[in-house]
């Protein structure tokens, strides 16, 4: 999809590509100082980023920043890549370019994860390509485990910690206009309709309460005080407290 589209002002079906004889002639040309051929090297060579992109096209990042982060790590491959090692410039750069954009998807995380964990995410999410299309099908996390040699446990909780925060409005299922979205399936078992109903059928009862009564409950069950200790705080017996308090409770339950 990439070669049809404009990425950061660019026509990517016009971007050019040339052989690898041409880019070691350009490449001795910019260690020269030629700049243009410097440039030209790069501009031969932004479909590598392109075909790199691809990859993360699963992330929610926009292309235009993966497409110039890519460009940053074929621009260092350019300057660095050395005229006497037997090796396609693709073969280095390619490398160069998946590092620099996998540091940017490091750093603009929200969630704050430690290097190693996303070092070792990263890895299983190569791995686990590379074992989809071996095996026909999506590898169990204990089978990517054994490939990059780490517990099964941190492998799962790797690719955990790298997954994009969703939205509680993100709809999950639409039909006929109408959409489902992530907080309808979320279930509270503490604010249900029927304790919201129970709390307020409970504060209706406690209003029809005398004074006295308000205040004993109070200092029992919110205050947490004994019988004897609230009878000290009124001033009348911890019997005529009980007496008081069994009833104020009577009264609540057959309001409710």
């Amino acid at each position: 999809m990439y070669n049809k589209v404009e990425i950061c002002g660019i026509n990517t079906s016009r971007l050019i590509t040339i052989s690898e004889t041409e880019k070691r002639e350009l490449l001795a040309k910019a260690r020269a100082g030629d700049k243009l051929a410097r440039e030209k090297m790069i501009n031969a060579n932004l479909k590598l980023v392109l075909s790199v992109i691809q990859s993360f096209s699963s992330r929610t990042v926009c292309a235009d920043d993966m497409f110039q982060v890519g460009c940053i790590g074929l621009i260092k491959a350019v300057d660095n890549f050395d005229l006497g090692q037997d090796v396609r410039f693709s073969t280095y750069a390619v490398p160069m370019i998946i590092g620099e954009i996998r540091r940017f998807l490091r750093d603009d995380n929200h969630i704050r994860v430690s290097r190693s964990v996303r070092d070792t995410a990263f890895k299983a999410l190569r791995v686990k390509d590379e074992l989809s299309v071996a095996l026909a099908r999506d590898p169990t996390p204990d089978e990517i485990a054994e490939k990059i040699g780490v517990p099964a446990r941190e492998v799962v909780s790797a690719l955990n910690a790298i997954m994009e925060p969703v939205s509680l409005y993100e709809p999950v299922y639409t039909e006929n206009g109408d959409s489902l979205y992530v907080m309808d399936q979320i279930s509270d078992k503490v604010n249900t309709d029927e304790n919201w109903i129970t709390d307020i059928a409970v504060s209706e009862a406690v209003k029809k309460l005398t004074e006295r009564e308000k205040r004993i409950l109070a200092l029992r069950f919110y205050s947490g005080k004994t019988q004897t200790e609230v009878s000290k705080e009124i001033g009348i017996s911890q019997a005529q407290i009980s007496r008081i308090e069994k009833s104020a409770l009577n009264k609540i339950r057959d309001e409710l």
